[in-house]
């Protein structure tokens, strides 16, 4: 055999399992991926005794309203599960409750669905994942290391990531990744463009850009850094999208995640409202013609 051709099949076979585009996955250009923000689950100091039947028909009311007003992807995360564990620290408890919500919102509606355990709950969101099968997960912190707002210490953890997903057989699910997160700090020294470099470098399939908390939009600046940095990723907005800035945004961002605009009155803790999911839309829409 000769060596060279072996190197070749290998790095080939490796690098062929990521996603090529947003395309790919959602079936259109720009894609938008609307945020289900699932009610306190069991354990969360919000949580107020609501039957899981109760939390998942609220989820599936407000994916309803996204998807039928022209979103291309879901998100479900347990935003209200705070102040947030972060990382291995994330409860099985809460863990086990959004499985069974995903798992509804996946049965239900024809669209890509991704998992989010608040903060960066990796295990919870590759099992979830695999067992109800969501198409990615939203991985807050891929590589470096950060402190989050709550005080917790966090880091990437890509190798174990990469293996946990291997051992799954879950290699489908595709790996959305947040450069520089909001609700945390880098460590010094770890500015946008290294931290897209190291990202891209561990195998994330698509990078995301954020403000500093969450509605909060991002500079364009830096979403342009991060698709300079590494062209070849696709690159979403995070946070703060509205339809007064997707435009500009969408110059060199691939789509966005978008949670807070879609709320009535756009506070993130009140549910969708169908009227702002469709003006955004329409927006997003404008720029899809153009191409």
């Amino acid at each position: 055999m000769n060596p060279e051709d072996f190197e070749v099949r290998w790095a080939r076979r490796f690098y062929s399992k990521r996603l090529r585009s947003l395309t790919e996955m959602f079936g259109v250009a720009k894609p938008i991926i609307g945020m289900v923000h699932v009610p306190p689950l069991p354990g969360a100091p919000a949580y107020e005794g609501e039957s899981m039947e109760e939390i998942i028909d609220f989820a599936l009311r407000d994916a309803k309203i996204l998807v039928e007003n022209g979103v291309d992807g879901l998100i479900v995360e347990n935003m209200w599960d705070l102040p947030y564990y972060a990382a291995e620290r994330v409860p099985p408890w809460e863990i086990a409750a959004l499985a069974v919500v995903t798992r509804e919102v996946v049965k239900t509606f024809d669209v890509p669905v991704g998992v989010n355990i608040v903060h960066d709950g990796y295990l919870g969101e590759i099992s979830i994942a695999k067992a109800a099968g969501a198409s990615f997960i939203r991985v807050c912190i891929h590589a470096g290391m950060q402190v989050w707002d709550t005080g917790d210490l966090d880091r990437g953890h890509p190798a174990d990531l990469l293996r946990i997903r291997k051992m799954l057989y879950a290699e489908d699910v595709k790996l959305f990744a947040d450069v520089t997160k909001k609700h945390a700090v880098m460590f010094p020294g770890i500015d946008i463009r290294t931290h897209a470099e190291w990202t891209d470098f561990y195998m994330a399939d698509a990078l995301i850009v954020t403000g500093t908390m969450t509605g909060k939009p991002p500079t364009v600046e830096d979403v342009k850094a991060v698709k300079e940095t590494v062209p070849e990723r696709p690159v979403l907005i995070g946070s703060g999208s509205n339809p007064e800035n997707i435009k500009e945004f969408l110059k060199y961002a691939d789509g966005a995640i978008v949670g807070t605009y879609f709320k009535v009155k756009g506070i993130t803790q009140n549910p969708v409202d169908p009227e702002r999911v469709k003006k955004f839309m329409e927006a997003v829409n404008e720029v899809r013609w153009q191409k």
